[in-house]
């Protein structure tokens, strides 16, 4: 898969500098939903997949590896949460690390499976790997087959954050975006980030260079698979079920929109991909199943128009004008 992409030059420290300066006033915006009279359901959800969509970006925009699978840590790590949230009594913070952790182990397992293949091949056995689970959890008890885990209580994190609140919700699934996108950035601007970029670009080079690079791509693939699992952690408490919609194959298409419609190999891309997207999907919903239609003209007018995603082009025509 060709990334078209501008990162592959170093990282100037002004650039790091406006980058920052970027997230502040992302961070600064967000913080002040609750006072703008914003639906707050909507923003969490976004930030939700926002995180999704970075996390699955830091696999395919810089490690240059195309999962259609991603939604089997979201849905993994949600059905987890969920049944340690309602069925075990855990506090909120130990059902998101449970989850997290079941996303973890799951991007060790499929991860050995998958990364000895790449390109299309790749990317066709982590689309089995998730139907796979898919099937499975359709027929596992615990997962209440199409109905879902339901009502799943959202309790006391920490024993005094209220999260039956909404703005208590907001500011915690907020946290963890940040926390998470924070993450994602550091690995993107560390060592292990330029290595990923250099197997992106000449795999056989890096090789020849003596990186290990089947243990680099097996890292950022059980990373981006973790990070995944704890945005659908996050999600359980903002929509209170976990169902079979978060592990379908259509989902992890919708990861792939989000990203390649915000920007792919850009840091803020996924998260605009994912606003624009989740709008659509919220504020068109009376459009019935146009609103699939809708989504497709898009997508194809970001391909041919748009080649870098909307933060791409921005960011692109800004270096250009410099």
């Amino acid at each position: 898969m060709t990334v078209v992409t501008d990162d592959t030059l170093p990282m100037t420290p002004r650039a790091m500098r406006d980058e920052m300066i970027v997230f502040g006033v992302m961070a600064v915006l967000l913080a002040l939903v609750p006072l703008s009279g914003i639906y707050p359901f909507f923003v969490m959800q976004a930030l939700c997949f926002a995180l999704l969509a970075c996390a699955f970006n830091l696999l395919v925009g810089y490690g240059g590896l195309l999962s259609f699978g991603h939604a089997m840590f979201l849905g993994t790590a949600g059905y987890v949460s969920a049944h340690a949230l309602k069925v075990w009594g855990l506090p909120p913070e130990l059902g998101i690390l449970v989850g997290t952790a079941a996303a973890a182990a799951l991007g060790v397992v499929t991860g050995y499976v998958s990364i000895r293949r790449q390109g299309i091949y790749f990317s066709m056995i982590t689309l089995a790997l998730s139907q796979l689970l898919y099937f499975i959890y359709l027929q596992v008890p615990f997962t209440h087959g199409e109905d879902g885990i339901q009502g799943i209580p959202q309790g006391h994190m920490f024993g005094f954050l209220d999260l039956s609140k909404s703005t208590v919700l907001y500011y915690v699934v907020l946290g963890g975006f940040l926390g998470g996108f924070l993450l994602i950035y550091r690995s993107i601007n560390s060592p292990f980030g330029e290595v990923l970029k250099s197997i992106r670009e000449n795999e056989q080079r890096a090789i020849s260079l003596g990186y290990k690079t089947e243990q680099y791509k097996l890292l950022a693939y059980i990373l981006s698979g973790t990070l995944a699992g704890f945005a659908g952690s996050l999600k359980v408490f903002v929509a209170q079920n976990a169902s079979l919609t978060d592990v379908h194959w259509s989902m992890s298409g919708e990861i792939v929109l989000m990203t390649l419609v915000g920007g792919l190999g850009t840091v803020f891309g996924p998260v605009v991909g994912a606003f624009v997207i989740i709008a659509m999907q919220q504020y068109l919903a009376g459009f019935g199943q146009w609103v699939t239609v809708i989504q497709g003209v898009i997508f194809v007018t970001c391909v041919l128009t748009f080649r870098r995603g909307i933060v791409g082009e921005i960011a692109h025509y800004f270096r250009r004008s410099l």
